[in-house]
């Protein structure tokens, strides 16, 4: 029977130390909120404070009272829903404001001008995007550590599919050099989610325009954090042209919600034509794009800039002090992967003893998520530690405290 047969995949999924559970935030987006767990009863009062690390708010603006207001005025103004989908009735002036005001901030990334097509989620973005470009006639070269959307997408596309592993151009370029598909696509996280790290941008950029391809750039951890203005993993390499195809998310650094593709708008007239996970679906409500675009305004702006520079400096300081606890304990079996970016990939490795660690955290009052396969390779299980502008000093100070302590306790520390 079905039950019996998902009853025994769910225990042996615990067996592996690969159940997920899910928690109740009990109040806004923040560092410091209280959290419970399903089924407690606990409400906001009960419930245990806790100071997360585990969200990806990079700029602290989901809670922003201009942001806030902003929604709040949307809603007042345009009602709780769009209605419909944006090929029918639900496209607002709201939604076209905003696709509006992304494409003039990103303008400088496009030397012939390009066009911005909004989308409900970042998930539904890359799948219409990937699938609409990836025809039979086509070829995808994905980079193996790409986000599950990417995977996702190109697995339904009608195209051949080739990977090459992580960051390796050397490898990209022979696979491109080797094929006569008439349609190539590099397709590649900026910012990879589980990591941290960056793509070599700049490289697979040179690559596209050297075998006629087209570079497709999932930048859903970059934008709004890296570059100049918070326009991006582009703008902090540099690059500008033609063969550039952008996703960008907006419920990370921009700290509401949806997505967006940014490329020529020939390419865009195409997905607004033949994408289906943007032609079926109701579009997002329009009070979301009023509160996007006042988000907008304040991370391309001297604020923006303020609060980037508080976030770099909370990764400089949790980085070194997260390299003197390991060098302090060599044999403790964990690692920092090279990361510059708010995405500070704690490596333990055992499926176990990561869960343990995130458990003894959440006792101390912290939030910080254990990623375990399939999310990550087999033996590469981690804490994932996510830095926000709104986190101060003296909270980062806290999370390195009560690591230190893990590492010195025999009974709970790493082995």
């Amino acid at each position: 029977m079905l039950i019996d047969h998902l009853s025994q995949q769910l225990q042996q999924r615990r067996a592996l130390g690969l159940e997920r559970v899910r928690r109740i935030a009990e109040g806004p987006c923040a560092p410091q909120l209280p959290v419970s767990l399903p089924g407690t009863g606990a409400d906001a009062d009960a419930a245990q404070p806790m100071l997360a690390f585990c969200s990806n708010d990079y700029l602290g603006l989901a809670a922003h009272p201009a942001v806030v207001e902003a929604l709040a005025e949307g809603a007042r103004r345009w009602g709780a829903g769009s209605g419909a989908s944006h090929l029918v009735s639900g496209h607002s002036r709201a939604h076209e404001q905003l696709e509006q005001a992304l494409a003039e901030w990103l303008a400088p990334l496009w030397p012939e001008g390009a066009r911005v097509l909004g989308f409900g989620t970042g998930y539904l973005a890359n799948l219409a995007l990937v699938t609409a470009l990836g025809e039979a006639r086509a070829t995808l070269f994905t980079d193996r550590l790409n986000h599950a959307s990417l995977i996702d997408g190109a697995q339904l596309a009608r195209a051949e599919v080739r990977r090459y592993p992580h960051n390796r151009v050397d490898r990209l370029e022979a696979m491109l050099a080797d094929s006569s598909t008439p349609l190539k696509l590099i397709v590649t996280d900026a910012v990879f989610s589980m990591d941290g790290d960056l793509a070599p941008l700049e490289r697979l950029l040179a690559l596209a325009e050297r075998h006629d391809a087209w570079l497709v750039v999932d930048d859903a951890h970059g934008l709004g954090v890296l570059g100049e203005a918070g326009r991006g993993s582009l703008a902090h390499f540099g690059l500008r042209g033609r063969r550039l195809i952008l996703m960008g998310t907006l419920g990370k650094a921009f700290g509401v919600a949806g997505a967006f593709v940014m490329a020529d708008p020939v390419i865009v007239e195409w997905l607004l034509q033949t994408a289906r996970p943007g032609i079926y679906t109701t579009a997002a409500p329009p009070a979301l794009a009023e509160a996007t675009r006042a988000s907008l305004e304040i991370l391309r702006g001297p604020e923006g800039d303020a609060r980037r520079a508080a976030l770099q400096a909370r990764i400089l300081q949790l980085r070194e002090g997260l390299a003197a606890l390991l060098a302090a304990h060599p044999d403790c079996g964990w690692s920092l992967p090279a990361s510059a970016t708010a995405i500070q990939p704690l490596l333990i490795g055992d499926n176990h003893r990561a869960a343990a660690l995130a458990e003894r955290l959440r006792q101390a009052g912290l939030w910080v998520p254990a990623i375990r396969p399939p999310t990550v390779p087999e033996g590469t299980a981690r804490l994932r530690i996510t830095l926000s502008a709104a986190h101060r000093p003296e909270e980062v100070a806290r999370l390195l405290a009560v690591l230190g302590q893990a590492l010195q306790d025999p009974a709970g520390g790493p082995r």
